[in-house]
């Protein structure tokens, strides 16, 4: 069973797009590092702030989200089917069976969380449960599974660094300016200029990085979403089950989508209320996804 993890080939093409975006994610920190260093801006406390907060997020992600969503961990006598199918496909790959989780809404959707594979959750929402068949359940929970093995988590936590520092200087400089101001001396310490100087090289990175981890998130749902064609070996019931969540999602009432908007970047298939601009989307749009699906498809087909 487990020598299908030995099976799992590398999607080069996709590992190549995530190395060189958190490259040059690394290459515009650095950058950014050296900027504030040479305008003599006191920026530790605000690192040291940021490096806390996100500490946090990665070793606490699950429990956070769990909250956020009030998700409830449940029990195999409690949930036969959904453990079940956890078990089968943990069994499959070779995964550690992370914990299983439903969330209380009518909203089909699923996420996974947690920093490692020993220390994940799974979750669905009723409303997926109660919509979809037995093999578009295992699909999607495998698209999850799939996230859990590449240590999505850990992964965006990490390259969310670099957005979260540049965003906590904005804020600084908006309330009033950081403590110390600028290097130098005197009031060359709190000139205006520079202080605008760094407000707008701070704005610039805060976006150039968002849009960077946009970007890496979206490859990552690609790369789970051929996870879960490669464990299933059925790309079409992937293709049917997001089909399936996009379309009761849009006739979901608008204010039960906007309660689960903060958790679009977990989600397998974002509740979104309105249209968003592509570099900025969390995931890629349905079209891409169901184009690599197909390709899968025929690929699979032909072995």
């Amino acid at each position: 069973m487990n020598q299908r993890v030995l099976r799992w080939p590398t999607d080069l093409g996709l590992s190549l797009r995530m190395f060189l975006t958190m490259l040059i994610l690394g290459i515009v920190y650095l950058a950014f590092l050296t900027i504030l260093y040479w305008l003599g801006v006191d920026f530790w406390s605000l690192m040291i702030m940021a490096a806390v907060m996100l500490g946090i997020q990665y070793f606490f992600s699950d429990k956070i989200v769990l909250a956020s969503s009030k998700a409830k961990i449940v029990t195999p006598e409690q949930a036969p089917r959904l453990h079940a199918i956890v078990d089968r496909i943990c069994a499959e790959t070779g995964l550690p069976k992370p914990k299983v989780a439903i969330v209380p809404t009518d909203v089909p959707n699923a996420f996974a969380t947690g920093r490692s594979q020993k220390h994940s959750v799974i979750a669905a929402t009723q409303g997926l449960l109660n919509r979809l068949n037995e093999d578009e359940i295992v699909a999607v929970l495998a698209h999850e599974l799939s996230h859990v093995r590449n240590r999505d988590v850990a992964v965006m936590t990490i390259a969310g660094f670099l957005s979260t520092v540049a965003h906590f200087i904005m804020i600084s400089f908006m309330f009033g300016g950081m403590r110390g101001g600028m290097g130098g001396g005197g009031d060359q310490r709190r000139n205006t200029g520079g202080l605008v100087i760094v407000f707008i090289i701070s704005s610039i990175v805060y976006v150039v990085s968002l849009l960077l981890t946009r970007l890496l998130s979206r490859y990552r749902e690609l790369a789970a979403d051929r996870g879960s064609a490669l464990i299933t070996r059925r790309p079409s019931t992937l293709i049917s089950a997001l089909l399936k969540i996009s379309g009761q999602m849009e006739r979901m009432p608008k204010k039960d989508l906007r309660s689960e908007e903060g958790l679009n970047q977990f989600f397998i298939v974002p509740a979104l209320t309105g249209s968003i601009m592509e570099l900025f989307a969390t995931h890629p749009s349905l079209e891409k996804r169901i184009r690599q699906l197909e390709l899968l498809e025929r690929t699979l087909g032909e072995q």
